[in-house]
């Protein structure tokens, strides 16, 4: 199995990974909509407790069992399950399974978003930026998800240290460059501090709404990346001396800085320009060009903008495409090169009617467009699922010690690892999902 070149070269991995769409077009839409400031409290309390605990156990799954999903599960049900290593009965023998169906779900909508990315960052490009409403009553939302889907493909097929490494070696300084940049630009900007006071002002108030409970969790665990078997895959190609825990915090930091950064960029502007910062999902794709269009060196600011965007999406959207071909590829003794050509081409076919639904086409299911549904099937419903299949199964079916190690001498805040991913999140994942269905009935 070919591993990461350096410890440097995984956190950059990871935190390309976690760095993606979710931290700059869901994390803004979602604090717009749940009260601004009022939303960081049970955000940050979810990634500190619920998050980083997953991500850790994740990361130690990958490289103590040195497999990627599919394997990684036989092996949690022959440690744990049965001590004669006999799988065939395991309960958690499917789990590999369901996560790379899932995970391919995910990957071919999140290209049909990926593709808008694209499509904007072409269009700052020229100088040429159209409102939503006429991008998506083109056919163009077409073109540019199945060009973000070949890309992500040829990344992948290229292998671990020439495709993903060196690609999010590339991006992920990048981004960080880019988003300071937008942030000098933006508080600068007059009213922008009403913006800072939206983000960062709590109301203590909403906090016993569930739902925000709910919502923060789902954003960390979408931003963070953690239980879709990604950081377990790139787990698996990490060395055996290296110590999980301190990467992990390294990158909750840098996806928790990019949220928050984004989210100081975004909310200045919106409220230097009077503008709404609650409108949802067109809070990126027609609020900030409209800003755009009035700033000082508004063209720029809209280059490197979507630049962000695009990048952080290509860099997660790899890491998604990466957990089915690999797992495929081990599964089946075939060429990383056929199964990411496999898997790129099922997420275009699986896609396309996500892709369709916002265009003329307008493809729906009782009237709700099909792009809508598949985020709500795999990436709320989908997503919980395969979180509490990594939680449970790792901290309940596979051998503590072979996972964790002897943690005697340890940090206290390591110690507590095994409880919280034993336990409380699990406990989490139940009572938030049940919360997210209930709502939509």
């Amino acid at each position: 199995m070919e591993l990461w070149s350096s410890r440097l070269g995984f956190i950059l991995a990871a935190i390309g990974s976690a760095v993606g769409i979710g931290n700059i077009w869901r994390f803004s839409t979602v604090v717009g909509q749940n009260g601004g400031g009022a939303y960081l409290i049970p955000y940050l309390t979810a990634v500190l407790l619920v998050g980083l605990p997953l991500m850790i156990l994740e990361m130690q799954a990958g490289q103590r069992t040195r497999s990627t999903v599919i394997a990684a599960f036989n092996k949690a049900g022959g440690l744990g399950g049965r001590k004669d290593g006999d799988t065939s009965r395991s309960p958690v023998r499917f789990a590999g399974w369901i996560i790379c169906i899932v995970m391919t779900g995910i990957f071919s909508y999140y290209l049909v978003i990926t593709g808008w990315t694209f499509g904007y960052l072409a269009f700052s490009l020229t100088g040429t930026i159209a409102p939503f409403s006429e991008f998506t009553g083109s056919y163009l939302p077409i073109l540019f998800f199945v060009l973000s889907a070949v890309i992500c493909g040829i990344i992948i097929s290229s292998g671990v240290r020439r495709g993903i490494e060196r690609t999010t070696t590339l991006l992920v300084p990048i981004i960080f460059v880019l988003l300071a940049a937008m942030i000098i630009v933006a508080v600068r900007l007059p009213g922008a501090g009403a913006g800072l006071a939206f983000l960062f002002t709590p109301d203590f108030s909403v906090l016993s709404d569930p739902l925000i409970w709910a919502a923060a969790l789902g954003q960390a665990f979408f931003s963070l990346s953690v239980g879709y078997g990604t950081l377990l895959t790139y787990g698996a190609y990490l060395g055996s001396a290296e110590k999980i825990p301190a990467s992990a915090a390294i990158v909750t930091i840098a996806d928790v800085c990019v949220s928050l950064l984004a989210g100081i960029v975004i909310f200045s502007i919106v409220f230097a320009f009077g503008l709404e910062p609650a409108a949802g999902p067109e809070l990126v794709f027609t609020t900030l060009p409209y800003a755009f269009e009035m700033m000082p060196l508004g063209g720029i600011a809209a280059v490197f903008f979507f630049a962000i965007v695009f990048f952080a999406a290509i860099s997660s959207g790899i890491s998604f495409i990466e957990v089915p071909t690999a797992a495929l590829a081990e599964t089946f003794g075939q060429s990383r090169k056929k199964m990411a050509a496999l898997v790129t081409g099922i997420a275009i076919l699986a896609g396309l009617p996500a892709a369709a639904s916002y265009t003329p086409l307008a493809l729906s299911i009782g009237g709700i467009p099909i792009l809508d549904l598949m985020d709500e099937v795999f990436g709320t419903i989908g997503l919980s699922v395969t979180s509490l299949l990594i939680a449970v199964t790792f901290s309940w079916f596979f051998d503590p010690k072979a996972l964790w190690g002897d943690l005697s001498g340890r940090h206290p805040l390591v110690r507590a690892l095994p409880p919280l991913c034993r336990y409380l999140i699990p406990v989490a994942l139940l009572i938030t999902t049940t919360f997210r269905i209930a709502a939509l009935f």
